[in-house]
C-alpha cells in the first residue's frame, strides 16, 4: 500500500485547480484498493475515488484520502454471431478504449470518441454524445461493495441508467467502486450520423466509404473545434446537464422563444440545450479574473490559469440564477463539486 501525504491535486483534475490531498494513493490492483479502503475505515478518514479527474471541481483541499484508480487491461472476453463482448478495467482512459475498439472493428462506441475521463466513470453518469449513450452498448460491470469487500456483478437493468444518471449516483452512491465494464459491441456496424454536425463533417472530410473509423474522426474533429483542450485551458467539458421540461414548460418556452432548440424526450418531456440558454443570457465568452465561460461553447466553464475552484463554482451559481430568472428553468451541474 503506497500512501503519500500532502499531495498537490492540480495534475489530477482537468480544471487545473490548485488543491491538496491530505493522503493520496494510486491503486493498480483490487487488493491494493481493498487495503486502502480498510485503512480509511480504521482511521475513519473520508476517501474519494478519482480516474481522469475530468468531472471534478475542487473548491477546497481534501482532508481525506484521494484514491486514484489505475486498474488496467482491455480484452475480448466473448463473442457470438452478432456481438463482441469487450471488458475494460476501470482505470483505462475512455478514449483509448474507443480507439482500441475501432482498431479491432468492434462497432458501437465510435460516437463517444474523445470523451474525457476513465472507463470506471462512464457507467456512473451514463456518458453520451452524438445520439449514443453508454447504456446502448452496456453488457455488465463488476464493482466492489465497500461494506462487504465482495465483488458484485451489475447487468444493464441493475444500473437504472437515465440521462447522465445511474443507480450509482442515486441509491448506491458511495457504496460501490467500479472495477471493470463489459461492452456489447456490434459485428455489423449500425452507423449513427444524424445527430449534430456529423453528416456535414463527414462530407467535408470527403471520405471514400462510411466506417466507424471515419465517424470517430468526424466526432473528434467536431469536438476539438468546439471544446477547449484541458491541457491548454483548464475545464471539465460540459459543466451543466441539458435540462428537461414537461409539456407545459415546453409550450410556454416555445411561445416566448420560437427559436429555442428543443429535443423530444420520453413521457412527453423535452430536452433543452443548456448552452443555448446560457448564450442567450450573454455569458458566452464572459471572463472574471481567470474564471470564465468559453468563447466557443457556453456550456463549458474554464480556468484560464489561476482561478480557484470557488471562483468557478461562484460563476456557475450566477449562471444558474440568471437562467432561472429568464427562462424559469433550473440548470443542474454535471460536474462533481468537492
Amino acid at each position: 500500500m503506497n500512501l503519500q501525504k500532502n499531495v498537490p491535486l492540480k495534475p489530477y483534475n482537468t480544471f487545473g485547480i490548485e488543491a491538496t490531498a491530505a493522503i493520496f494513493s494510486a491503486v493498480s490492483t483490487v487488493e491494493e484498493l481493498r487495503e486502502v479502503l480498510d485503512f480509511s475505515k480504521q482511521k475513519n478518514f473520508p476517501y474519494l475515488i478519482i480516474g481522469g479527474g475530468s468531472n471534478l471541481l475542487f473548491t477546497k483541499n481534501y482532508a481525506g484520502i484521494i484514491i486514484k484508480n489505475e486498474l488496467k487491461g482491455i480484452s475480448l472476453v466473448n463473442e457470438d454471431d452478432d456481438f463482441f463482448y469487450v471488458k475494460a478495467a476501470a482505470g483505462e482512459e475512455w478514449h483509448y478504449l474507443v480507439l482500441y475498439c475501432i482498431e479491432n472493428n468492434y462497432a458501437g462506441i465510435e460516437n463517444l470518441s474523445l470523451i474525457p475521463g476513465s472507463v470506471g466513470a462512464a457507467p456512473l453518469q451514463n456518458i453520451g454524445a452524438y445520439g449514443v449513450e453508454l447504456k446502448d452498448v452496456f453488457f455488465e460491470l463488476e464493482a466492489l461493495n465497500i461494506f462487504t469487500n465482495n465483488i458484485e456483478i451489475f447487468k444493464l437493468n441493475d444500473c437504472v441508467f437515465g440521462y447522465r444518471e445511474s443507480i450509482f449516483k442515486k441509491e448506491l452512491k458511495g457504496k460501490y467502486i467500479v472495477l471493470n465494464v463489459t461492452l456489447k459491441l456490434n459485428k455489423k456496424p449500425t452507423f449513427n450520423i444524424k445527430y449534430g454536425a456529423i453528416e456535414q463533417e463527414l462530407e467535408r472530410m470527403n471520405f471514400n466509404e462510411l466506417s466507424i473509423k471515419n465517424i470517430s474522426q468526424a466526432v473528434v474533429n467536431i469536438r476539438t473545434s468546439k471544446l477547449p483542450n484541458p491541457k491548454e485551458i483548464g475545464n471539465a467539458g460540459s459543466f451543466f446537464k441539458n435540462p428537461v421540461v414537461d409539456e407545459d414548460g415546453y409550450k410556454k418556452l416555445i411561445s416566448q422563444y420560437p427559436s429555442i432548440p428543443v429535443y423530444p424526450n420520453v413521457d412527453k418531456h423535452y430536452k433543452l440545450a443548456a448552452g443555448w440558454l446560457i448564450e442567450q443570457c450573454g455569458w458566452k465568452g464572459f471572463r472574471k479574473n481567470d474564471a470564465g465561460c468559453h468563447t466557443k461553447q457556453a456550456l463549458v466553464l474554464v480556468n484560464y490559469g489561476n482561478a480557484t475552484g470557488k471562483e468557478i463554482y461562484d460563476l456557475s451559481t450566477e449562471i444558474k440564477q440568471n437562467i432561472f430568472e429568464k427562462f424559469a428553468v433550473e440548470l443542474e451541474r454535471e460536474v462533481n463539486i468537492i
